[in-house]
């Protein structure tokens, strides 16, 4: 292009700078946009920071993304470079953390789903931030709802995942150890950063604070190890997370592949269009298999739907449009409840009655009859007798009955204490699922299944691996459901009160 001064624009207030860079907000003249114009002085820049204004450029032009500041121009006269980038109102991740000191664990994870997003679409393009901070997380507001972007691709640079770098880049307290320590190191060094990140968010500070530079650096060289505070309280799959993303050997750190897939950034089900029209396609199918008396896959697809439909309600910037939104999920979530209810009742109902008709003796010679079919379809959608996610999981205190059911599952665990532990557990999840209490019923699966799934590794008869999957399997499914009634029962008890403490959602 040809050489221009910055004419059409006028500049107001300066936002910020850096080392070789002043940015402000600036209008352009003809249409009264609002952008963010970064200054680069010619006559301060060495050739270093030459190449990383022309490296930004490059990737700028090429990234374009829902949670990257997007580049709208470039300019420049005889004494400055400019890059224009559209405006982001609400400041950045930083000021957010020391304005409320810290944040919430729901706060934290959607800014994190942002995060993770943006990464996922620059590792697509082979693209490495190396500076990612709470600094360069720059966030927009629109109607309470906050939308985080990843800014400042001045020391990005495209890096395949097996390729190396040996030139030290980034702030030294968001900075990977390996940058610091060895002499290479990889795309893997982001995730270290998103791991300190997400502890400053969660704990109001980073896990390596240091009042100078060189405390920082004798902190690292030494190897300290870092504790994951006990307050405020976070999920397990939280801290398991992050301290998967706090490992300083890079080869132990969770590796991009699983962190995008990790459980609890449930990148399936962020906001989004297509994600709405699956949500609505699960409440149409719940609907339909409602109408035909087939409940546990009705409960399961309300279940499934409302996965999707919670965070797209939280994401909604319009307020009349998230109030409908929220009405829909208060009418999901009840129907859902009502369902799980009426399994539980009718399963009980149909195992009195069996226990009355059929003689102890016939249930374990006969392992396959009893609550496999139960009367009106209730179970014909469902993959266990006891339908999902603790709709029917009352049965759980007829433990030698349970184990009736799967014989396979009964040898293994009198062989085998993780295995009769963990199904202990289970069937105590399921009875506190049937009980309505959820939040216990949940940390229960969640410690069954820990129990269960290594044993799954090991070398046991194919006849009993596939039974133990099985009934793994159901867990897991019950226990994401639950997952999803809590989160909808959160987002309405959290929605519904004007007491809320941060006063906002982030999209």
């Amino acid at each position: 292009m040809s050489e221009a001064k910055i004419t059409e624009y006028k500049l107001l207030e300066r936002l910020g700078s850096g080392t070789y860079a002043i940015v402000y907000r600036a209008m352009k003249k003809t249409t009264k946009e609002i952008l963010a114009v970064k200054v680069m002085a010619k006559s301060k820049l060495s050739c270093t920071a030459m190449d990383n204004i022309i490296s930004e450029i490059s990737l700028l032009k090429k990234l374009k993304h829902r949670h990257i500041v997007e580049m709208r121009d470039f300019l420049w006269d005889e004494e400055n470079i400019y890059i224009l980038m559209e405006y982001c109102d609400a400041g950045n991740l930083s000021s957010y953390i020391r304005q409320h000191r810290t944040l919430d664990e729901g706060t934290c994870k959607r800014f994190l789903q942002q995060l993770a997003l943006a990464l996922r679409y620059m590792r697509q393009h082979d693209v490495s931030h190396l500076d990612l901070k709470p600094a360069n997380l720059l966030l927009n507001r629109a109607s309470g709802t906050y939308v985080l972007k990843v800014g400042d691709f001045g020391f990005a640079q495209r890096l395949k995942l097996n390729q190396e770098n040996t030139a030290v880049k980034g702030s030294p307290l968001y900075m990977a150890p390996e940058i610091l320590l060895n002499s290479s190191y990889g795309p893997a060094a982001d995730l270290w950063s998103v791991g300190v990140i997400l502890y400053e968010c969660l704990f109001g500070r980073a896990p390596y604070s240091s009042t100078s530079l060189h405390e920082l650096a004798e902190r690292i060289h030494r190897n300290d190890p870092i504790a994951i505070p006990c307050r405020p309280p976070i999920s397990t799959d939280c801290r398991q997370l992050l301290v998967s993303l706090l490992q300083r050997d890079p080869g132990r750190r969770i590796g991009f592949e699983k962190f995008f897939d990790d459980p609890y950034l449930d990148l399936a089900h962020v906001a989004c269009e297509e994600n709405l029209e699956k949500a609505i396609a699960l409440i149409n199918r719940a609907i339909e298999l409602e109408q035909r008396q087939e409940l546990a896959g009705a409960y399961r697809a309300y279940c499934q739907g409302l996965q999707y439909f919670v965070p797209i309600t939280r994401a909604e910037p319009d307020a009349s449009k998230r109030q409908l939104l929220r009405q829909r999920v208060l009418t999901y979530l009840n129907r859902a409840e009502a369902l799980k209810q009426h399994i539980y009742a009718t399963t009980q109902t149909e195992q009195q009655q069996q226990q009355q008709e059929v003689p102890a003796a016939s249930v374990l010679t006969r392992p396959d009859e009893k609550g496999r079919s139960g009367a009106g379809n209730i179970h014909s959608s469902s993959t266990s007798k006891e339908g999902t996610g603790g709709g029917g999981g009352g049965r759980s205190s007829d433990t030698l009955a349970e184990k009736a059911h799967e014989p396979g599952i009964a040898e293994l665990a009198r062989d085998n204490e993780a295995i009769a532990r963990g199904l202990e557990i289970g069937w105590q999840a399921a009875k506190e699922a049937s009980e309505n209490k959820l939040d216990a019923a949940l940390d229960s699966y969640t410690s069954a299944l820990s129990l269960l799934i290594p044993v799954l590794h090991q070398d046991i008869p194919a006849g009993q691996k596939r039974v133990l999957r099985q009934r793994v399997v159901q867990w897991m499914e019950e226990a994401e459901q639950i997952k999803s009634i809590r989160s909808a029962q959160i987002m309405q008890e959290m929605e519904s009160t004007e007491a809320n403490h941060y006063g906002c959602t982030v999209q």
